[in-house]
Formats: C-alpha cells, structure tokens, sequence
C-alpha cells in the first residue's frame, strides 16, 4: 500500500471508531425547508439550513440541521424545494444532549433534480445507466 492509501484507510478507521453508532441515513420529501445565510464585515459567512423531512411509509417527521462557517466565500448549497425526495447522510445527536432527536447533515443527495452537496467519488448523474432485460427467442 502506498503513503496515500494508508492514510486514507487509517483516517476512515479512526472516523468510524468515533462516530460508527452514529452514523444514519433517511431518505424522504421534504416538508419544509429554512435557510440562514449571515454575512459578518464581508469576511465570515455563515449558512444554517433547517429541513423537515418525512421519511417513505412513516408518519413521523426528522428534523436535519446544516450549519457551515467559511471565510470570504459563501458556503456552498444546493437547490431544495418543498416536496423533492432526498437521502440525507449524517449523525445523530448524542444521546446525553438536547438535540439527540435532530441530525447533522454531512451530505445530501437530491433525487428529483439528481444534485449532491458533496460530490461522491465515482457516481455522476450522467453516469448512472439502466439495465434493461433482453427477451430473446429461439
């Protein structure tokens, strides 16, 4: 294994040693959405997204919080609308703390109009093919 590799593996260990229990994902339409774009002297930007998400077959509601700090950039977000269908990675809130009920956004994929916050590795909207079953006759 090359330096690289190595480190990576030992960085993805170390990240679900700390937090594997709390790793979730949800997938649902969105409810409802708020966004909170801050700017502090045009330095330090600052954006809170509040999304309600009703997971499929369920009648319970997941409340999932983005919050992002940058400096002389906005943060970057994408485009969400009431009712589009997301999967939303993230963790849950620890089970001592007042937010366990909620979840922290690491990234969110947006299947209506096929957007990441987070571009994965390896799958694009345009790469993604469908498999189509060939009947043949003798």
């Amino acid at each position: 294994m090359s330096f690289k590799e190595n480190l990576n593996k030992r960085y993805t260990d170390v990240f679900l040693k700390k937090y594997g229990d709390r790793l979730n994902q949800i997938q649902g339409n969105v409810i409802s959405i708020k966004i909170e774009e801050k700017s502090i002297l045009w330095i330090f930007n600052k954006i809170n997204v509040t999304i309600l998400l009703r997971p499929d077959r369920s009648k319970n509601v997941v409340k999932c919080v983005y919050n992002k700090k940058r400096f002389f950039k906005n943060p970057p977000f994408i485009p969400i609308s009431q009712g589009n269908l997301l999967i939303v990675q993230g963790l849950k809130g620890k089970s001592g703390k007042a937010n366990r009920e909620q979840i922290e956004i690491m990234n969110i994929r947006n299947l209506t109009n096929k957007k990441d916050l987070i571009p994965i590795e390896g799958q694009s909207g345009q790469n993604i093919k469908r498999v189509q079953k060939i009947q043949r006759y003798k």
